[in-house]
């Protein structure tokens, strides 16, 4: 009974934990929010209301999605990946992780916010779309861990695909595939992929094996831009006029009933969006895994973790935080005010990243990997730059109209050429870190801040607001590539005192 109970507190302590890592994840922006909104930015009392509750479920959602995501996706992805690799069979890991790929992404709540948010494409066919592009994906990621390709070969050979489509692509097409890129790369598939590659690198003895189990992530961004760029050429687009109305409320009960009636709404979405990976699961369970009782249930409230943290989520971001979000880039764009936008999306950004629980993982990673040469302040520090900088640049695309061509293509290209002056470890962890950056508050605030503000200032949404997110997911591939350069050169500097030291050493002995 002691035992039971210790259990008990234990699971609640970790449950209050993660939701307060969300929650410190949200905070910065409502506190930015909150002070705009008091001081030079009226809004309406009721919008900022909604949006404070939708502050609310997003943390909560979150946090309780977190939790999902460690107990059931990750134990999923490893258990499928070492079932697959036992079959030896090249076909059958190739399918299955085509299908999975599918399966995960539709589920991803930065997909979802995407999706509805694109108005000349429709929901379920660039939920599809870009699901099927990492599926492929994905699928070509565990055929490069078994062949041992390096990824560098790969980026270079895809990336070069992409910009010759981009060239020639949809303009309205161009920077919603950019972002599809970087939303797909989310809590939900993140966690999932790297589980399953390290499933699969399990099959292979070498040294690299561990290694090239990174570095998926990045390959699998990079499959929803080239399907939604071929989309393009297809696919004919609705209406590309970006609403930028805001919901209004007479009372507090209208609030209310617009979020309990949008909840049976995101519950029937999220039921069908994790069904395929429910019943994958118990297929495998039946036929392969056979897991005890105790953690065949410990995956499956995992699951239902994950449904309710989805569901909540959503509902807040729909409801209350993304409607505020488009009122006040519209309204920071009027007058004296428009000179604050570039700036304020510095600071936003900054704090975005911040805050970000997963970068404290990725700060222990490259620790780990540095044996301590390069610290955990210098990689948040670096991140918080990169992510300032591109918020920066997003904010002057909207402003101005330039092409988001003319940032993407120069920064890619110095991205695949520091992987030639790189160890490849870095590359990979530069390549996944995109991943981190773009977290969910570049897809829930930030993006509808800068459809609001493009809208505001007679831009084009379609063209100038979307690419944000591929922006925030580019730069750090900067920023710890050379980072990794920096440690490359350190670690030879001392390779080279060293060597020199013992050289001496012998000439003393010989001398002797």
């Amino acid at each position: 009974m002691l035992i039971n109970k210790g259990e008990y507190v234990k699971k609640r302590v970790f449950i209050a934990e993660k939701i307060k890592e969300a929650a410190i994840s949200v905070l910065p922006i409502v506190i930015i929010v909150v002070i705009l909104c008091l001081s030079i930015s009226p809004v309406p009392t009721d919008l900022l209301l909604s949006f404070l509750i939708g502050a609310v479920m997003i943390a909560v959602g979150m946090g309780l999605f977190t939790i999902g995501a460690e107990t059931s996706m990750t134990p999923i992805g490893t258990r499928i990946g070492t079932a697959l690799t036992k079959s030896r069979k090249l076909w059958l890991i190739l399918v299955v992780s085509l299908i999975l790929g599918i399966v995960i992404t539709v589920a991803e709540p930065d997909l979802q916010v995407l999706a509805a948010t694109v108005p000349h494409i429709d929901n379920a066919v660039l939920l599809m779309v870009v699901s099927v592009g990492v599926g492929i994906m994905l699928a070509v990621c565990m055929w490069r861990i078994l062949a041992g390709v390096r990824l560098r070969k790969l980026l270079i050979v895809l990336y070069a695909a992409v910009f010759i489509l981009a060239f020639f692509a949809d303009k309205s097409f161009l920077s919603v595939a950019f972002d599809s890129g970087g939303v797909t790369t989310g809590p939900m598939t993140v966690p999932f992929i790297l589980a399953l590659g390290i499933g699969v690198s399990n099959i292979r003895s070498d040294k690299k094996a561990a290694a090239d189990s990174f570095g998926l992530v990045a390959l699998c961004s990079i499959g929803p831009i080239l399907a939604v760029l071929i989309l393009g050429f297809f696919y004919r687009g609705g209406n590309a006029t970006v609403d930028i109305s805001s919901p209004h409320w007479q009372n507090t009960v209208e609030i209310g009933g617009s979020y309990l009636h949008a909840l049976p709404e995101y519950m029937g979405e999220m039921a069908v969006a994790l069904a395929p990976l429910l019943v994958i699961f118990l297929l495998f369970q039946l036929f392969s895994f056979k897991l005890a009782r105790r953690p065949f249930f410990k995956i499956m409230l995992g699951i239902l973790f994950t449904y309710l943290g989805l569901v909540l989520f959503l509902t807040g971001v729909n409801v209350g935080f993304s409607s505020l979000a488009v009122v006040l880039g519209a309204e920071l764009s009027q007058g004296w005010m428009k000179f604050l936008l570039i700036p304020l999306s510095m600071l936003l950004g900054w704090f975005i990243i911040s805050a970000e629980p997963a970068v404290y993982v990725l700060e222990k990673q490259i620790e780990e990997v540095s044996a301590g040469a390069i610290p955990g302040r210098a990689i948040k520090l670096s991140l918080s730059i990169a992510i300032a900088a591109a918020m920066g640049l997003s904010m002057l695309r909207v402003v101005t109209g330039i092409s988001i061509l003319w940032f993407l293509v120069p920064g890619y290209a110095i991205a695949l050429i520091l992987t030639f002056f790189v160890p490849d470890i870095f590359t990979a962890i530069a390549f996944d870190s995109g991943g981190v950056a773009s977290g969910p508050m570049t897809a829930t605030f930030m993006l509808q801040f800068m459809l609001g503000a493009s809208a505001a200032v007679g831009g084009e949404p379609i063209q100038d607001a979307f690419g944000l997110v591929a922006m925030v997911a580019m730069m750090p591939l900067i920023t710890i590539q050379l980072m990794g350069f920096v440690y490359g050169r350190r670690k030879k500097e001392e390779e080279r005192q060293v060597y020199g030291n013992s050289d001496v050493i012998e000439l003393w002995g010989v001398n002797g």
